[in-house]
């Protein structure tokens, strides 16, 4: 009798139990098996065992080194140095002993590229800057003194001269190529130690905005550069003149892995303009530009930062002349957009003084557009 209770119960609880799942499938069919999502298989490229590296491992860049290491020289500067005491500057004690100017002999290092089997010598301005005699050290041995051929502040480069015969010349290779990761060597003369070598990857190009020169276009690498490699070669593994290194990033003095070289490509339209008029030739317009950020495009009503809005016009430069006023925005010129303060710089650099360009903007929430007389760029003043 018992049992029988026991196995009416149980099959009471088994039918409420059907009757909830069905009613549950009904009303929820996504709990149905039918609906039940099938597993998701994701694909992935997966390498093979053993496989092969895309780039062969490099043992040495030796090679590289011979054959570009014998065009770069170390250089020697030296200038005499006029002190003047600060309490000798007041007229009460003008004329004591020992309160007349004094002079000292003030001493630096640096590295710089032979390009040509003539003499020509790339290297920084801030080299040579101010320097009243420049020495040149060969790899071989031979030293020599040099002649500054022209220099130009806004890049920071320079081109000397010696006279030597049986001078090997760097081979020019082209900066525009660079990419992202590619190796890359410095050789100069860091602390005065001696010709050095020191390998890197390009970290970025175009770099820019960083308040080191007018003209700014920088490689970056990781390779070391120290002082005195300043105007030294930046070469690539086949030997080839991608850079002229000038500056560091560096809170203790020494490298820290973010090293600027200035791009062979500009380099080459500079040492061009030197050697043939001893000075570079840019265009200008005689304005003072700068970057649109958001808050000046809402102040101007804006609808975006595209260009560079003009803070600045000189009294009867090109650009008052053409008509153009502060507060104008240019978004292009000569039909190229105009990103940014560099891109201006260099599209109005190029061109000629005396040509003219077509600048395309924005006054006033209105289109411009006007055509300026480029001028020729005034010449910076060296740093003494």
């Amino acid at each position: 009798m018992r049992l029988s209770r026991i196995i009416v119960f149980v099959f009471q609880f088994a039918t409420i139990g059907l009757a909830v799942a069905f009613v549950i499938l009904y009303l929820f069919p996504r709990f149905r098996p039918e609906f039940a999502q099938a597993p998701q298989v994701v694909e992935v490229q997966e390498a093979p065992l053993n496989a092969p590296p895309l780039v062969a491992g490099v043992t040495s860049y030796a090679d590289a080194v011979e054959k570009a290491a014998p065009a770069v020289v170390n250089i020697f500067t030296r200038k005499v140095v006029t002190e003047t005491p600060e309490h000798a500057l007041s007229p009460r004690f003008r004329g004591l002993p020992g309160e007349t100017p004094r002079q000292r002999l003030e001493t630096s290092l640096g590295s710089g590229v032979i390009i040509s089997t003539e003499g020509y010598i790339l290297t920084n301005h801030h080299v040579v800057a101010g320097a009243d005699a420049i020495e040149v050290a060969l790899r071989d041995g031979r030293t020599t003194t040099a002649n500054v051929v022209g220099t130009d502040p806004e890049t920071d480069l320079a081109v000397l001269r010696i006279q030597l015969p049986d001078l090997k010349a760097m081979v020019l290779g082209h900066s525009r190529t660079l990419r992202v990761g590619d190796v890359v060597l410095a050789i100069g003369n860091p602390f005065g130690v001696g010709q050095t070598v020191t390998s890197g990857i390009v970290s970025a190009t175009g770099r820019d905005m960083l308040g080191i020169n007018t003209f700014e276009n920088f490689i970056q690498t990781d390779a070391a550069i120290n002082p005195g490699n300043s105007g030294g070669a930046l070469i690539t593994t086949d030997g080839n003149l991608v850079g002229i290194n000038t500056a560091i990033f560096s809170q203790s003095g020494g490298s820290e892995g973010i090293g600027f070289a200035i791009p062979v490509d500009l380099a080459r339209k500079v040492l061009a303009q030197i050697i043939e008029k001893g000075h570079v030739v840019r265009g200008w317009l005689g304005v003072a530009i700068q970057n649109l950020t958001p808050a000046l495009a809402r102040s101007f009503d804006l609808a975006s930062t595209e260009g560079v809005i003009i803070s600045g016009i000189m009294a009867e430069g090109p650009a008052e002349r053409a008509g153009l006023q502060p507060g104008d925005v240019i978004t292009r010129i000569d039909s190229r957009p105009v990103d940014n303060v560099r891109t201006a710089l260099n599209l109005i650099s190029d061109n000629p003084p005396g040509t003219t360009i077509t600048i395309e903007g924005i006054r006033n929430g209105r289109p411009l557009k006007v055509i300026a007389t480029v001028g020729e760029r005034p010449q910076a003043v060296p740093a003494q």
